[in-house]
């Protein structure tokens, strides 16, 4: 494009480069996808800037901010691609409404995806995963156009991603369960070397272990948002452009067993890729990690943890507990070092507080340090009978049993009639009610001589402890 001293000439060249891979990329597949076939090439040539223009377009009505920062890139990067007319300015667009309606054009998979796609079906090939990774690239690179991101463009982008990964020929992996124990977490030993980096993986990777888990779907989506917000401001700081200064510490709020563990270790990995964190290890710690039995220690009990969580990520459980005691207990002055510490380390680690909903509410309300520092809170919902059952047979297929049919439909009434609520066991109960299946089962069999291999790893209904009575919730009420 020639200069003609308007702004366009000087805005950075993000959006540019983002288009110039997208297209160059994407076209190289649909002309793999092309190849043999009677195809005109030079449609497809043609198809790949309009696709990448739909994209970035449709991210930007999704807000209907249309900001000059983002305006002036547009009218760069597709005047250039002859698409718009090099003389056009934001204000012009904005007046007639250029945009409008363009969000639409995420609500299903394009044209281009979907031939990408059923070419993969038919040829084994990753065709659609080559549009996947430069449609994000380019998704994130449009939210990044502006100083301050939008909820309305993150969630765009997290949905359309969504709509892509459903699509995609490799949709449907198997679920992972969050209910039975999560690999434990790092050692509190204070004066134990400090863990070594965990390696830096691939966001998508990272993401697409948070997809398998069973229920979940609101943290899932909240993980997401979460993740493209500082995707996007990575992409301005790689930049040198202004980023905001925003806190990454969370509180996570639920019953036990709902996967806050399995969570707070895929985020620690989430923020090892994108550099929000140099180690990306998890520490886990309670009340008893933190909390000394006379004046003065327990300060320093808590420097120490966090000088091992440095460089990773904090999870405090049952964090709660620190607010109570009586008159002559320390847990106050944990809450006050760990606001220190906080702040002393907001730029090099992850705190996240987990425990009851109720109880967390109170906790973050005791100290204004906490509740500036932790303003962001995820709810972790009971898990409903049906993915209790789901969980119960991750498990089962992980010991090498498997549930009858039958057995099926006795465990998700099971779990019916165990009462919701504060303190109920979530995927713990699964794990509780497979061991005791498992006892049954073994008594069960010892009667049997010469069992199969089937009668061996087969569960029934007659392995299944009885129903709690009314009013309690745990294999031993």
């Amino acid at each position: 494009m020639v200069c003609q001293g308007n702004y366009a000439c000087k805005v950075d060249k993000g959006l540019t480069r983002a288009v110039d891979q997208f297209v160059e990329r994407v076209g190289g597949a649909m002309r793999m996808a092309a190849a043999g076939t009677t195809t005109n090439i030079e449609v497809l040539k043609r198809n790949v800037p309009i696709e990448a223009y739909n994209l970035a377009t449709a991210i930007m009505d999704s807000d209907s901010r249309l900001s000059d920062d983002e305006l002036w890139p547009l009218i760069a990067t597709f005047s250039k691609l002859d698409m718009l007319p090099p003389t056009t300015t934001p204000a012009e667009m904005r007046a007639e409404r250029a945009l409008a309606g363009r969000r639409s054009w995420l609500e299903q998979p394009s044209e281009v995806f979907t031939v990408l796609a059923q070419v993969d079906r038919m040829r084994g090939t990753q065709l659609a995963q080559t549009y996947y990774d430069e449609a994000m690239k380019l998704a994130h690179m449009v939210g990044s156009l502006d100083r301050f991101p939008s909820d309305s463009e993150l969630k765009a982008i997290v949905a359309f991603q969504k709509l892509l990964r459903d699509n995609m020929p490799s949709a449907g992996a198997t679920a992972a369960a969050t209910g039975g124990p999560a690999p434990s977490a790092e050692a509190m030993e204070p004066g134990q070397d400090a863990p070594a980096p965990e390696p830096k993986e691939p966001l998508e990777d990272v993401l697409a272990e948070l997809d398998q888990l069973i229920g979940l779907e609101a943290v899932k989506e909240e993980v997401r948002l979460l993740s493209a917000l500082l995707r996007v401001q990575k992409m301005r700081a790689d930049r040198k452009l202004p980023v905001i200064d925003s806190t990454k510490h969370l509180v996570f709020s639920g019953n036990p067993g709902t996967g806050k563990t399995t969570v707070a270790r895929l985020l620690s990995r989430i923020y090892r890729s994108l550099d929000v964190v140099e180690r990306g290890h998890l520490t886990e710690v309670d009340r008893s990690g933190l909390v000394a039995g006379f004046v003065g220690q327990t300060a320093t009990k808590v420097t120490e943890v966090f000088e091992k969580a440095d460089g990773g990520v904090l999870l405090i459980d049952e964090a709660y507990s620190l607010i109570r005691g009586g008159e002559k207990d320390f847990g106050r002055e944990a809450i006050d070092a760990i606001v220190k510490n906080v702040e002393d380390r907001r730029d090099t680690m992850v705190v996240i507080l987990a425990g009851y909903p109720k109880e967390m509410t109170q906790l973050v309300s005791t100290n204004p340090g906490f509740s500036s520092r932790f303003p962001k809170t995820i709810l972790f919902p009971d898990y409903s009978n049906d993915e209790l059952v789901a969980i119960l047979e991750l498990i089962c297929n992980k010991g090498k049993y498997t549930l009858s049919e039958e057995m099926k439909e006795a465990c998700t009434e099971w779990f019916s009639k165990h009462q919701r609520g504060q303190g109920f066991g979530n995927g713990r109960l699964a794990r509780n009610l497979f061991e005791a299946m498992v006892a049954r089962h073994a008594t069960r069999l010892i009667e049997i001589d010469d069992p199969t291999d089937d009668q061996l790893m087969l569960l029934v209904p007659a392995d299944l402890p009885p129903a709690p009575k009314p009013g309690h919730d745990s294999l031993t009420s």
